[in-house]
């Protein structure tokens, strides 16, 4: 199922881009009568204190505001480790990059950045963990010489880079758990074809349901849908 670890939520927003006039309530019913499982909710957790590169202190306002990244791994089929640095926008949602590779050192870091900068545009922040990759001299000095300001996690205080681990984990979820690489080069196609999914077909909650980068512009809906979505026609 190509949606599988979706909720009523997102897909009820899905439905209503392709046409279907229904609301939540009318997905929820059909979702429990088919055994279907919404995903579980975890409890929220509170912290006693936040250093000065959380997301919770320096909160992005705007686009190129503040971009965070980070690494996950999986394997390919032979066992054979794969590594990937994904990058985000903290403000628009948007996932900038996905390199794919075996061993992803600061020079790939590097690489990415000084790409993404000439067609994104240079963020005034970036947010990472401490790992040797992002606090390299070399990648530092860089980032210095374009003003780029650093923002390092405490250690061991991934909720302090909430934005890329809440990416992390649907990219982990909704991806990496559904496919099995038999190559690097397999693992880099479906990797970009997953990232282009994300930014322009998948709704995110928190932009009330619509893509960080929708490919089309979405009219907005008209009064007799809105009542008949909301349950009242």
């Amino acid at each position: 199922m190509a949606y599988g670890r979706y909720g009523t939520p997102r897909i009820t927003a899905l439905l209503r881009r392709e046409g279907w006039l229904v609301n939540h309530k009318r997905v929820e019913r059909v979702w429990k009568r088919e055994g279907l499982k919404v995903p579980s909710r975890q409890r929220k957790r509170g912290r006693i204190w936040l250093n000065e590169g959380s997301c919770v202190r320096r909160r992005a306002e705007y686009r190129n505001h503040v971009w965070s990244y980070d690494f996950v791994e999986d394997r390919t089929r032979d066992g054979l480790k794969l590594r990937f640095l994904n990058v985000v926008d903290e403000w628009t949602r948007k996932c900038l990059a996905i390199v794919v590779g075996r061993n992803l050192t600061s020079l790939e870091v590097l690489t990415c950045l000084a790409e993404l900068f000439l067609t994104e545009g240079i963020p005034e922040y970036i947010r990472s963990d401490n790992g040797p990759e992002f606090i390299a001299n070399k990648l530092r000095a860089w980032l210095l010489g374009l003003e780029v300001k650093t923002l390092y996690i405490e250690p061991g205080s991934p909720w302090e880079n909430g934005y890329i681990e809440s990416f992390n984990g649907k990219f982990q979820d909704e991806f990496l758990s559904m496919e099995i690489f038999d190559s690097l080069a397999e693992a880099r196609v479906l990797t970009e074809r997953w990232r282009r999914h994300y930014n322009t077909q998948r709704p995110h909650s928190s932009l009330s349901y619509r893509p960080p980068a929708p490919e089309s512009f979405e009219p907005p809906v008209k009064p007799a849908q809105a009542l008949e979505m909301a349950g009242w026609a």
